[in-house]
């Protein structure tokens, strides 16, 4: 695909490829010589190597859904180019591919020219950066639904927690109450028995 086309979709929300599991629907961020950085909404942005993207479509009627508010100062990682991105990510947890047998996750430990290296678990994979056809790595953004959600939660608990420092400080006094009135009680019957 040519870069140049590409950059007239940044800030569009467009569709990579037509479908199966490396499409994925997302706010075109940045485009470079050889990848384009895509915000998605289930993993976050994803780092697209130009030569295996088959496809983009355009949003023009608004039918694909992105329920992401991108903040001002959102910031992502940002290269020349495909490896110079990869050495960005060094040290960074990732997800290679998307699905599919050579869907990949790990730490990215070593890169070379040609491959990169991988941790997972016990194992280190060496993977081929010509079959690399995306990345990302832990950078996401709460959809505006999860936020709200969140904070709804949150003050339930809070509502909950209010409520119940009210109810045992409630349970106290009616504790002190009863033990105020047992100890008039008593006194009132060690007067009767006087008298």
């Amino acid at each position: 695909m040519d870069k140049d086309i590409i950059k007239n979709f940044i800030g569009s929300v467009i569709r990579v490829d037509r479908g199966g599991p490396e499409s994925r629907i997302g706010k075109l961020m940045d485009v470079s010589d050889d990848y384009i950085a895509l915000l998605t909404e289930d993993d976050g942005v994803v780092y697209y190597n130009t030569q295996h993207i088959k496809s983009l479509t355009e949003n023009m009627k608004g039918q694909m859904e992105f329920n992401i508010e991108v903040p001002k100062d959102f910031e992502f990682k940002k290269a020349a180019n495909f490896q110079e991105l990869l050495d960005v990510m060094k040290f960074q947890w990732v997800k290679i591919n998307r699905g599919g047998p050579e869907k990949l996750e790990g730490v990215l430990s070593d890169i070379t020219k040609d491959f990169v290296s991988l941790i997972n678990k016990e194992e280190i994979v060496r993977f081929s950066i010509f079959h690399i056809k995306n990345i990302s790595y832990g950078v996401k953004i709460e959809k505006a639904e999860e936020v709200n959600s969140y904070n709804q939660t949150s003050n339930k608990a809070e509502s909950r927690s209010t409520n119940q420092s009210k109810m045992a400080e409630s349970e106290k006094q009616q504790s002190r109450q009863k033990v105020v009135r047992s100890n008039d009680y008593s006194r009132n019957k060690k007067n009767k028995s006087k008298n």
